[in-house]
């Protein structure tokens, strides 16, 4: 009888593994449908409060939502037009910029030479030619983008018009499991907390690393100011990605002090924003531990791509919320917390 259960409880762990693996390969097959509808899932958590707050200043439900539509329409429009003129010149002139980038490394190669090191552009895995083929491919995919985003802010303005219904269902659904209503609500706060501040950083870490680089006189400062936005909210990895193409021009365009300060600036900032007032405002944070952040990374970077990386942590939390709200996988959910709860 003992052999039956133990022979159970293991054809169970392997049939829900298996459920796992087909779920992650479901996700993976529909990436192209389920990244966008997720993004705009999270971007209607971040908006709809403001929607909330526009009507407690007694404007109407539609009026309000006409409001911040417009608004997040004329900053994704001012953002996406100098996003796209900045590549556009950036790419046309990446050529010039790839020669005086390898004459300012053959320089500093010949001086390092006579102590017995080596550099170049393969040793540190560098590749302008490679980097034009990708700024060339990114113009011509400017159309898919486009059509990405329209789809996005008409799941979001949707979502964001029926809110109050949506809240409304939630409720319904959730009186029925206990359970289930704290799993919601514990999400919901703490996904609109970390979404909130997450922007609020992020957006600060932007402003100021475009400012700096602007003052530094760094070409094309405010789209390294707007990469520093969107990559911030890529955990570890997002900051450091973010100063690579702006220590290229740096250093193809200005001197090694230039590209020094440059990187100062970088490390200042983020060190002072995501390291000292982020983690003040968040506390506890979202309960996760350093290495569930960096797994979630890999594992939803692999199953969903370049927007796995921005939703991970998201995604990750969601998944740790919900293991906690039951016993049996309560212990799957201690392992992913920076802490135990006793």
């Amino acid at each position: 009888m003992s052999n039956l259960g133990e022979s159970l409880k293991l054809q169970m762990s392997l049939m829900s593994v298996a459920c796992v693996v087909i779920i992650l390969a479901g996700l993976k097959a529909a990436q192209a449908i389920v990244v966008p509808f997720l993004l705009a899932i999270f971007i209607t958590v971040l908006v709809s409060p403001l929607v909330l707050y526009v009507q407690k200043i007694r404007v109407g439900r539609v009026f309000s939502f006409l409001i911040i539509t417009f608004a997040f329409v004329a900053i994704i429009v001012f953002f996406g037009a100098v996003i796209f003129d900045a590549i556009k010149e950036f790419s046309a002139r990446l050529p010039e910029l790839q020669a005086k980038f390898e004459e300012v490394l053959g320089g500093v190669s010949a001086k390092l030479s006579r102590f017995g090191i080596e550099l170049n552009a393969a040793n540190l895995g560098i590749d302008p030619s490679e980097a034009a083929a990708q700024l060339s491919a990114l113009l011509r995919k400017t159309g898919s983008i486009v059509s990405t985003g329209f789809f996005i802010f008409i799941m979001v303005s949707f979502m964001v018009f029926e809110s109050s219904v949506i809240d409304e269902k939630i409720r319904y659904f959730s009186q029925s499991s206990r359970a289930t209503h704290t799993f919601v609500k514990k999400f919901a706060s703490s996904l609109k907390k970390y979404l909130l501040i997450k922007t609020i950083a992020s957006a600060c870490t932007g402003a100021l690393i475009g400012l700096g680089l602007w003052a530094l006189g760094v070409p094309y400062a405010a789209l390294w100011g707007i990469l520093a936005f969107v990559l911030n909210f890529i955990p570890t990895i997002g900051s450091i990605v973010a100063v690579f193409p702006t220590l290229f021009v740096t250093l193809a365009t200005m001197d090694i002090s230039s590209s020094i300060w440059t990187i100062a600036i970088y490390l200042v900032v983020n060190v002072a924003i995501g390291n000292i007032i982020e983690p003040r405002f968040l506390g506890q944070g979202l309960g996760l531990s350093t290495i569930s952040v960096l797994a979630g990374l890999l594992l939803w970077g692999f199953v969903l791509g370049i927007g796995g990386l921005f939703l991970a942590v998201p995604l990750t939390m969601s998944l740790q919320i919900a293991l906690a709200s039951n016993d049996k996988t309560r212990f799957i959910a201690t392992l992913l917390s920076n802490k135990v709860e006793r």
